[in-house]
């Protein structure tokens, strides 16, 4: 039986990828604030990436890490202490999740994310990386979050390929699955939209209505955004599951 550990297994896509996991005859470990016992098969073991601790015993036997666990800031931190252990431990395959453009943005949680990235193509544990785009829950989370403004902002030329998160789970259950292969194919959605399309959705879906004021993203992400360096419109895997009926299950 194949031993699995995945960071982040409790978060949005870890709840979807982990039965799978399961159903497929994996035995999964996975990283929580807390050691404690579901009663669902799964091992959580109490681990902080950022400071190691307990690091080395929860990898210790494992066959195949599946990494999720990400944040705003310390993730490429998080990681490299990952891969460490990793490499310690004899870890056979390390899976990786990433951000689509996470090398184009000039952002900061961009920079973290490439760093993280950078750890694990480097390591000398064999590794999958599949690069993301931005989840229709982010998308959502977005849009509401511009619609508690008085007046919503536009950014003009920002655009998103959102992809569903079971989507994703499906395909970071297959590549745990298999063989390394390096940098897959980005994963994304079936339909580009642009930011304003995105909140329109929300508003329209929610019942609630704004104002809009056209705004530009400045500096060097506002060029990579309307020039559509963060699109993948060519040579990825496209998602089944649609923005539309991710919306029209929220309502």
């Amino acid at each position: 039986m194949t031993t699995i550990l995945v960071t982040g297994g409790t978060g949005t896509i870890g709840r979807q990828v982990v039965p799978l996991l399961q159903a497929a005859g994996g035995k999964v470990r996975v990283l929580s604030r807390h050691a404690h016992d579901r009663g669902d098969g799964v091992e959580y073991l109490a681990v902080d990436l950022l400071d190691g601790d307990g690091l080395a015993a929860a990898v210790d036997g494992v066959d195949v890490v599946l990494h999720l666990a990400g944040g705003p800031k310390g993730d490429d931190i998080g990681t490299r202490n990952l891969v460490q252990a990793a490499e310690q431990a004899g870890v056979g395959h390390l899976v990786h999740i990433s951000v689509t453009a996470v090398d184009q943005l000039p952002l900061t949680y961009f920079k973290s994310k490439l760093g993280a990235e950078q750890a694990v193509r480097g390591s000398t544990v064999p590794s999958t990386v599949l690069r993301v785009a931005q989840l229709h829950d982010f998308a959502w989370n977005t849009a509401r979050a511009m619609a508690k403004l008085p007046v919503l902002p536009t950014p003009g030329g920002v655009r998103f390929q959102p992809v569903d998160s079971r989507d994703v789970a499906q395909r970071l259950a297959e590549l745990t699955l298999g063989e390394p292969q390096g940098l897959v194919p980005d994963l994304v959605g079936p339909k580009v939209y642009s930011l304003s399309e995105l909140a329109r959705d929300y508003l329209k879906a929610t019942g609630k209505r704004r104002l809009s004021l056209p705004i530009r993203v400045p500096g060097k992400a506002g060029k990579v955004y309307r020039a559509g360096g963060n699109l993948s419109l060519t040579g990825a895997t496209v998602g089944t599951h649609t923005w539309e009926d991710f919306v029209a299950a929220q309502v």
